[in-house]
């Protein structure tokens, strides 16, 4: 069994924490009431995950998160997934989600109608999206209802960590977001 390694960092919204493999993360974990709490749900997550010294590109996505927290125009696409056990369809949305860039939103329709589905897939979205270990990494928060509103988010906080990420974004990045 290969090593997996995690750690915990601070960040604008708090603690995060990312658990990594040897071909990219396995986890990306958002801040949850309390540094402990945070520590106890990725580890939960991944638990074979212990504290281990970062990677290159572990210490890139810590890197990378805390900078896009900070309003940086990061779009963490260079960032390596594990993506062994993730089934395709889902495999699919998220490299769909890699491509919105910060400060910018798509729908559940448009990702539907990109990958060539019906418009019934966008329910489909949604659930991968809301399985999505690697909130900020493939930016789920980037993806709004067709209606105008948010949409769901299953990370800590729920829609109002996504709509603080979005305002994060908004306020720093170089595009206009399509949802405010």
């Amino acid at each position: 069994m290969e090593d997996c390694g995690f750690t915990l960092f601070e960040t604008a919204l708090g603690p995060c924490g990312i658990a990594w493999g040897a071909h990219g993360l396995l986890a990306v974990q958002l801040p949850e009431r309390s540094a402990d709490a945070t520590r106890a749900r990725l580890v939960r997550s991944v638990p074979r995950a212990r504290p281990l010294p970062l990677t290159p590109a572990a210490e890139r996505a810590r890197d990378g998160i805390v900078a896009l927290l900070d309003g940086a125009d990061d779009d963490l696409a260079d960032v390596p997934l594990e993506l062994e056990t993730v089934p395709e369809f889902h495999r699919a949305v998220y490299a769909l989600a890699r491509e919105i860039r910060p400060g910018r939103t798509t729908t559940y329709g448009e990702l539907a109608a990109r990958l060539g589905a019906g418009p019934g897939a966008a329910r489909a979205i949604g659930q991968a999206l809301g399985r999505n270990p690697w909130p900020i990494v493939v930016p789920c928060h980037r993806i709004v209802a067709a209606s105008g509103g948010t949409g769901g988010f299953s990370a800590p906080g729920g829609v109002d960590t996504k709509l603080r990420l979005l305002e994060i974004e908004r306020v720093h990045g170089n595009g206009t977001p399509t949802l405010f």
